[in-house]
């Protein structure tokens, strides 16, 4: 007991010394200073989740799973999301508690937080914007690399990237970076490279703007317009009050204007961006009111939008575009004429979006960009072999377990007719049941995994369907999958 609370001692005379340097945290300055003191704990990094508060959910996840001594043995990196990170992982995958969630996919998620390697951000080698591809203890791969600020960021270029809260503690084992977010790998973009096949069809907004509440000094914003603007700027900074820094977009396109023929196969709002801070989710919102202009439209004149978002997309720091994915809206809704849209922001500290509209005299105003094909592809089932996990193990599916050519591997899209009996098939961080979809891109980067339930033995199977874009199909495949 007396041991503990020295180690306590220590460890919060440690934190304290942290938050009055800039070694570990967020910098605003642009470069780590000197400051005389390095980030070395003196203890394991399991010493130090056991010692530190803020990870409670942690350490009873890592009890749970029984996976300490991965935390005090050898010299790795641990990505260690705190008590926010695991409370709203929790509350987006509806579960009770960390109790709840089935061990092999907790042992999976803690794994894929473990990088076999020691990465401190202020090693010459990681490079501003530039990626480096590192094995985690589940045999994913995670990008780690830095801004600008010399803020870490994980999976940098990949569909969802994460800012890193606290840098470079160095335990006796290795390097800790702290996260308020359960992060996951992620497919990274898909190339946009031209297909021949396929034609596209653009169309430019009719107006934008974007409106404003109060700014942080409480000046009253809210009938002021911003339509002759270069920018679009939505923004909300979380824990300041309803109003402080509510900025969200507005546009308003005509969709009679897609008329190119074809089958559509793909339909986006895209964005240049000015400026992005990244790091949380931007939404898009259908406004069923057209009775506004770039010129007259305010805060307290602009139209409510649906309830559901019809896209979200990801804020990611140094990004030349952001893309909202609108194809189910268009297929769906089939759109004509004139339609509205916002674009708001998660309320996020220092969350910042900089868009160009399409005033701005350098980059490119927003557009909707349709993707149609041309003709029809011819799908072929090249790979379809069993595949062996341990009781209770799991394996990434990969183009050598799977893979189906004849299109492009972005629109190569899995569907589940019978999802695994004995296990679950896991994309990121979620469960995909019957009816969930992957595409072929998601093989290829090592996105996807089966984790075995460690109790059943035998065989399992996962049924699937596969079709492109196009409408070419591929029916009755079948996964098996050997439990040893």
């Amino acid at each position: 007991m007396q041991t503990k609370r020295i180690l306590n001692r220590f460890l919060t005379t440690c934190a304290a010394m942290l938050l009055l340097v800039t070694s570990c945290e967020i910098q605003e300055n642009f470069k780590y200073e000197p400051s005389g003191v390095n980030g070395k704990l003196g203890v394991t990094a399991w010493e130090f989740i056991q010692s530190n508060n803020d990870f409670d959910q942690l350490e009873r996840a890592i009890i749970r799973t029984g996976l300490q001594n991965l935390y005090q043995n050898e010299d790795k990196t641990f990505i260690v999301p705190n008590n926010i990170a695991f409370n709203t992982y929790l509350q987006s995958s509806s579960y009770a508690s960390i109790e709840d969630i089935p061990i092999p996919i907790l042992r999976n998620m803690l794994r894929y937080h473990i990088v076999k390697d020691h990465v401190i951000f202020t090693d010459p080698a990681i490079v501003r914007d530039r990626p480096l591809p590192y094995e985690t203890e589940n045999g994913q791969t995670m990008f780690l690399s830095r801004n600008n600020n010399y803020v870490g960021l994980i999976n940098q270029g990949t569909s969802r990237q994460w800012e890193i809260r606290t840098s470079n503690l160095e335990p006796t084992n290795g390097v800790i970076h702290a996260v308020d977010f359960i992060v996951y790998f992620s497919a990274p973009a898909i190339d946009d490279s031209e297909d021949p096949t396929l034609v596209r069809d653009t169309i430019y907004p009719l107006h934008d703007s974007f409106v404003a509440g109060h700014t942080p000094g409480d000046e009253d914003l809210s009938n002021t317009n911003y339509g002759s603007l270069n920018l679009l700027r939505p923004k909300r900074l979380a824990g300041s009050g309803t109003g402080t820094y509510d900025r969200r977009a507005f546009l308003m396109f005509d969709f009679d204007g897609l008329d190119k023929p074809g089958i559509v196969i793909d339909v986006r709002m895209k964005f240049a961006v000015s400026f992005a801070r990244g790091g949380y989710n931007l939404s898009l919102y259908e406004v069923p009111d057209n009775n506004w202009t770039e010129s007259t439209i305010t805060f307290n004149s602009a139209p409510a939008p649906n309830g559901q978002p019809v896209s979200i997309a990801p804020s990611i720091s140094g990004a030349s575009a952001l893309n909202f994915d609108i194809t189910d809206f268009y297929k769906d809704e089939a759109p004509g004429g004139r339609v509205s849209f916002m674009v708001d922001a998660d309320a996020w500290p220092n969350g910042t979006d900089d868009l160009a509209s399409k005033e701005h005299a350098t980059l490119e105003p927003p557009m909707i960009i349709a993707t149609l094909a041309t003709n029809q592809n011819t799908l072929v089932l090249e790979t379809n072999e069993e595949a062996s996990v341990s009781n209770g193990g799991s394996f990434v599916i990969d183009s050598e377990l799977l893979k189906v050519s004849g299109a492009d591997p972005g629109d190569i899209i899995y569907t589940i007719a019978a999802a695994p009996s004995k296990g679950w098939l896991i994309r990121g961080a979620d469960i995909l049941g019957q009816g969930g979809q992957f595409t072929q891109v998601d093989i290829q980067s090592l996105s996807l995994m089966y984790i075995h339930d460690g109790e059943s033995s035998g065989q399992d199977s996962i049924a699937l369907s596969v079709r492109d874009r196009t409408g070419a199909v591929i029916e009755d495949i079948e996964v098996k999958i050997n439990i040893q």
